[in-house]
């Protein structure tokens, strides 16, 4: 947990060539990983068969290639639902995926994020902002989860519901998404989560293609169904959305608040920073906490990886699990100390962006990663800005098989008593009374 282990190391920020580093040693909520990560073989075939890959060099060889395909985020199932003959971009390989991505990519370029979805996101921070202080205590993952699935309803088009409640429709879908067995639980569970599913559509997507087949926008539904994409086909379009944008999002919000409200220097750093180094502080959150453990390939052809000069093949039909954890943390790659928060270090490889694998990388890397970045800036800056803000309640960790990665839950904060009530005293002291303004005005 954050709180213990961030509390009981020295926090000093020390000045290195990388940046500075605030927080020290070995932090990770995830500590299960950890081991992983430092594991002694970096590629390794395990008794099932699959290609184990911790080496960051290697897993871009594998994002990069053409010979791989989606295996994970429940590929084996999309394939099997009825009536899509379109798959959802996540599942896309080759030129129908390189055509999408570029015909969507108007949508999350950081000119159309700031452009187009900036002033939302203020609006809805300083409502959730304005509920919690009135409310005078939260739960940080569900505020954390309202302002993702408004955000990112806007940029996939499902702004239409016929009844409030989308963000709690998807927690509980997302929350029921346990893997398929035979036993009598997990089939009830199976056929509850077809029914908040349904409900999903319903409520929904369906009111929102219909509203965009009237007036088309500049959504992802409107191009799909440009595209000729039937209902089917654009509902599981909106689920890949809803766990690649809203789920992971809600996650990352909570934790990098988490680290920021336990580790006082990091915070007082990032409320004074400038907005270039605020993203640093939260891309190197996120490198050390991705949201997403583990992603899944499987080849298609032969693949030969070159490690270290040494050819490695990997033969068609394999499974490779790569390690998002143990690439964050590659020496080679982010240079010594991985364990530690140290925004702005040089990372030895030109090429690799700042919160290393934890958006991906190749033809699928996250094309949201802007926009989760700036709406986690623009909420955690206000929130964090509140004088009387503490945290009550360190949360819970638990595991997503989804995302192969954590879930937090119940980490409550509060606002000291009395703090909004003297603000709000202080501000109508501040104003001219009415009788003022008006001997003012007078010639």
């Amino acid at each position: 947990m954050v709180t213990g282990q961030v509390q009981d190391q020295p926090v000093v920020e020390e000045k290195t060539a990388r940046g500075y580093c605030p927080v020290h040693g070995d932090v990770g909520i995830w500590t299960q990983h950890l081991a992983a990560a430092r594991g002694p073989q970096q590629i390794a075939r395990d008794a099932e068969g699959v290609w184990q890959i911790h080496n960051h060099a290697l897993m871009r060889q594998v994002l990069r290639s053409d010979l791989v395909k989606q295996a994970g985020f429940g590929a084996e199932l999309i394939s099997q639902v009825p009536g899509a003959n379109n798959l959802p971009i996540l599942y896309q390989e080759g030129k129908t995926h390189h055509e999408q991505r570029r015909q969507t990519a108007r949508f999350f370029t950081p000119k159309a994020v700031s452009t187009h979805y900036r002033a939302l996101m203020e609006r809805f921070v300083n409502e959730a902002i304005a509920e919690f202080r009135q409310a005078g205590r939260a739960d940080l993952s569900k505020i954390s989860m309202r302002l993702a699935v408004a955000v990112a309803a806007e940029v996939v088009g499902l702004t239409n519901s016929r009844v409030p409640g989308l963000s709690r429709r998807l927690d509980a879908f997302f929350a029921g998404n346990l893997p398929a067995s035979n036993d009598w639980f997990a089939q009830l569970r199976t056929r509850l989560n077809q029914t908040r599913m349904l409900q999903f559509y319903y409520l929904d997507v369906r009111p929102a293609i219909a509203a965009r087949r009237k007036n088309p926008g500049e959504d992802v539904i409107s191009h799909l169904l440009a595209r000729g994409y039937n209902d089917t086909e654009i509902l599981t379009e909106c689920i890949t959305y809803a766990a690649a944008g809203m789920v992971t999002t809600r996650e990352f919000i909570t934790v990098a608040a988490w680290y920021l409200l336990t580790t006082p220097p990091l915070r007082e750093r990032y409320l004074a920073a400038p907005e270039a180094e605020r993203y640093a502080i939260l891309e190197e959150i996120l490198r050390l906490e991705p949201v997403v453990g583990h992603l899944y390939r499987q080849t298609t052809a032969d693949l030969v990886l070159d490690h270290h000069g040494q050819p490695i093949t990997i033969p068609a039909g394999s499974k490779i699990d790569l390690h998002i954890y143990a690439a964050n943390r590659d020496e080679a790659v982010v240079g010594s100390r991985p364990d530690d928060i140290c925004p702005g270090r040089s990372l030895l490889d030109k090429q690799t962006m700042p919160a290393v694998m934890s958006f991906g990388d190749g033809h699928h890397r996250c094309p949201g990663s802007y926009i989760a970045i700036q709406e986690s800036d623009i909420f955690l800056r206000r929130l964090l800005a509140l004088p009387g803000l503490r945290l009550d309640q360190d949360p819970t960790i638990g595991f997503d098989p989804l995302t192969a990665s954590y879930v937090v839950r119940g980490c409550l904060i509060s606002e000291e008593p009395g703090v909004a009530q003297r603000e709000a005293a202080d501000r109508a002291r501040a104003l001219p009374s009415a009788e003022s303004r008006t001997l003012h005005a007078t010639p």
